[in-house]
């Protein structure tokens, strides 16, 4: 397999403690294109070479996966500044999740945040990837390549 090959493939990609990020064994495997950034470019990386058929499991530690939790993307904004980029629900708490369509990717995805602290004005958005910090485990079983 390389570059621009399309795959199908199921996928698993965990924290070292378990708890699945994302994952299709057991469900429909998904199909993606190499090079296109449908997964994270350090997770390409582990696939180049990988033949169909092939069973495979790396661990990346957050060097060589998200990388490490970054405080600058820790920011605390106040309520009235999410309302106006577009958040709706502004009854937000620890844990949840917000997409800011404002806030759009250069590919134009929305930037997306965890709650990480709330207060009677103000919110703390963790713009880092869930996985930031963590070693990952990422397991494959590549159905087929074209």
């Amino acid at each position: 397999m390389r570059a621009n090959s399309l795959l199908t493939l199921h996928y698993r990609l965990a924290a070292q403690d378990g708890l699945d990020w994302v994952n299709t064994f057991g469900h429909r495997p998904a199909t993606l294109t190499l090079g296109a950034g449908q997964l994270a470019p350090e997770l390409e990386a582990c696939l180049l070479g990988l033949e169909e058929g092939a069973d495979a499991r790396f661990e990346l530690a957050p060097d060589a996966a998200f990388g490490h939790v970054d405080a600058a993307r820790v920011q605390r904004v106040p309520r009235a500044a999410l309302q106006a980029l577009g958040s709706q629900d502004i009854a937000l708490r620890p844990g949840d999740t917000v997409q800011l369509a404002a806030l759009a990717a250069s590919n134009g995805a929305p930037a997306a945040a965890a709650v990480s602290q709330t207060g009677d004005d103000w919110v703390e958005l963790d713009f880092n990837h869930p996985l930031a910090g963590k070693t990952v485990v990422f397991e494959v079983r590549i159905l087929g390549v074209l």
